[in-house]
């Protein structure tokens, strides 16, 4: 866990569950979204998302699980984020049916957070390694809107890796029946993106209909952040209609 607890414009607080402490970062109100950064932490790009979410009147919460907030990022910074998150006992990076550790964690903040600021529900944005994460919070009824862009855990070796959700069989089947009936899920990927492997493909065979696709043309080998690095304006307007539709349902 980072110790920097600035963010300008943010209120820094901890929470711990589950014998897991980090530190959050909040802002807005609204219903509650929790935007979970990808690798190589919360970059300055990462906060321009979450300040739009913020901006489309939601209460935004925003963990540090790795990095120092608003670096930016730069390869060997990558590599050294990277290879925290591969020896972390709180991410299954390489486990084909395991739901991380962190996920529990992260469905007791969404739990919390939601008891105070209300609404129908709750939505999560997990990003890359993140990605999924907003998948396995969904055993929760709280979730209703799901997003997962560019999942890439476990990492992609292998085909069963590379089609793995990293959830448990009792998560996972918690998940498709929450699917069946009715709670969607958006997923956000470039097509050329090898480390999301072909976890699309099985999403759309065991959500079905519920699975809202968004995938993009690769312009690059290098494409993947769809909502960051790479951002892409439209899907960023996917993603906030997404949250508007599922989390103000009589708007």
């Amino acid at each position: 866990m980072t110790t920097d607890n600035t963010l300008d414009g943010w209120e820094h607080s901890e929470f711990t569950a589950a014998g897991i402490t980090h530190g959050v970062f909040r802002r807005g109100s609204g219903p509650l979204v929790i935007v979970i950064h990808e690798i190589p932490g919360i970059t300055p790009k990462v906060k321009r998302f979450a300040e739009e979410v913020v901006d489309r009147g939601f209460t935004v919460a925003m963990p540090v699980l790795v990095g120092t907030p608003d670096r930016p990022p730069s390869r060997g910074y990558l590599a050294s984020t990277f290879a925290r998150v591969c020896v972390s006992s709180e991410f299954t990076t390489w486990a084909v049916g395991r739901t991380s550790p962190v996920i529990g964690w992260l469905r007791a903040l969404g739990r919390s957070l939601h008891a105070e600021v209300g609404g129908s529900g709750i939505g999560a944005v997990g990003m890359c390694f993140s990605g999924g994460f907003a998948l396995g919070m969904m055993v929760d009824e709280l979730m209703q809107a799901p997003v997962l862009s560019q999942p890439s855990l476990p990492i992609a070796v292998g085909a069963d890796r590379a089609g793995d959700l990293s959830l448990s069989p009792d998560d996972l089947e918690a998940v498709v029946q929450r699917a069946s009936n009715g709670c969607e899920v958006l997923g956000l990927r470039f097509t050329g993106d090898r480390m999301v492997g072909t976890r699309f493909e099985t999403l759309r065979r065991l959500l079905g209909d519920a699975f809202i696709a968004v995938e993009l043309p690769s312009s690059a080998s290098s494409d993947h952040s769809v909502l960051t690095e790479q951002r892409d304006d439209v899907s960023v307007g996917e993603v906030l209609a997404f949250l508007e539709r599922r989390l103000r349902p009589t708007a």
